[in-house]
């Protein structure tokens, strides 16, 4: 057992719940206190993994005193404490000065990595940004880096969290670095999530998009001729097979195992659903939670010990006893005297 708590700095991914780790997942079930910033995890990623008991600290209505104070409680209590950072919270995020205060403290400490931002908007548009043909490498600068007229003169594909304010400033640099208007940038707002928002521009059309869709939270921006819209053709193979009956996928033993899983599983409440946008298909059972949903309950409540089997005891019957015949005791004594002679008289 461990001496002391633990620090789990856990990378939630771009926000939909099932895009975290298995290992993330498990962290936040094993979790006595959840720190996390709603403006930037998503609340279900919070709700359906962590324990009903486990107490949730917003992380932009604390200071950073109290964060150090909840960290030292941490460590005098034994507890178990989850920070979610979205994306990877190897690669941003303030990770380092957070981690390195917890060492100090004498915690355990772990970074436990996740999907980055940039990967799930990359995903998303389907294109290959590190593409060799197109560029030689991804350039994350923060929005308040002097580097960016340095990044763009590099003609590669460059990836940077910008806030709404500062956008025209972010232009400015772009176009003074060597990036024409033509430019194509793909502008990725809360990626994988209910509201997400992935529009495809240009440099020179950038600050308008931004103040058309009132943007003013940071948002990632994909900026380089990788993340350029393919052009889409209507195959004639496609259209003359329009009228053949679309061919089912063919579940396999997991997702029947999961379907059936889901269906059964009337111990829990079902939560509220979220609001979803009106192009978004019906939802439906999603089978990805089966896939923690083992190590969440082997958390969440100890495993039931199964009771012991009853030893198998023979018990003979309780048989009546046969009765006791005794001779009468008058028949005893016939028995044991002697036969005499019977007198006879003169007259026989």
């Amino acid at each position: 057992m461990t001496t002391t708590g633990r620090v789990s700095f856990v990378g939630a991914g771009p926000g939909a719940a099932d895009l975290i780790t298995v290992r993330g997942a498990r962290r936040i079930a094993e979790a006595d206190v959840v720190i996390w910033a709603p403006s930037a995890v998503d609340v279900e990623c919070v709700r359906e993994h962590a324990r009903a008991e486990a107490e949730l600290v917003d992380f932009s209505r604390v200071t950073p005193e109290e964060i150090t104070d909840l960290y030292r409680r941490a460590a005098a209590s034994r507890q178990m404490v989850v920070r979610l950072h979205a994306g990877d919270a190897a690669t941003g995020g303030g990770v380092q000065e957070q981690h390195d205060l917890c060492v100090r403290l004498g915690l355990d400490v772990e970074v436990v990595p996740g999907v980055s931002v940039v990967a799930a908007a990359a995903a998303r548009i389907g294109r290959e940004i590190t593409s060799t043909e197109a560029s030689s490498a991804v350039l994350i600068s923060p929005e308040s880096s002097e580097l960016v007229r340095e990044f763009a003169a590099l003609q590669t594909t460059m990836a940077a969290t910008v806030s709404g304010a500062r956008v025209g400033q972010f232009v400015e640099k772009l176009l003074e670095g060597g990036y024409a208007a033509e430019t194509p940038v793909v502008v990725a707002y809360k990626v994988s999530q209910a509201d997400e928002l992935v529009v495809h521009t240009t440099v020179g059309e950038l600050e308008s998009v931004v103040k058309q869709h009132k943007l003013y939270r940071p948002t990632l921006f994909l900026v380089g001729a990788a993340v350029k819209a393919p052009t889409r053709r209507v195959s004639a193979s496609v259209t003359a097979s329009a009228d053949e009956p679309a061919r089912t996928a063919r579940p396999t033993r997991w997702s029947r195992r999961a379907a059936s899983r889901i269906a059964t599983r009337t111990d829990e409440p079902i939560p509220a659903p979220l609001p979803v946008p009106a192009t978004a298909a019906t939802s439906e059972p999603n089978p990805a939670w089966t896939a923690v949903e083992e190590i969440q309950q082997s958390v969440r409540k100890p495993a039931e010990e199964p009771a012991p089997k009853p030893k198998l005891t023979v018990v003979a019957a309780e048989m009546s006893k046969p009765p006791t015949v005794r001779a009468s005791t008058s028949a005893q004594k016939k028995k044991q005297t002697p036969h005499k002679p019977t007198k006879r008289t003169a007259g026989n």
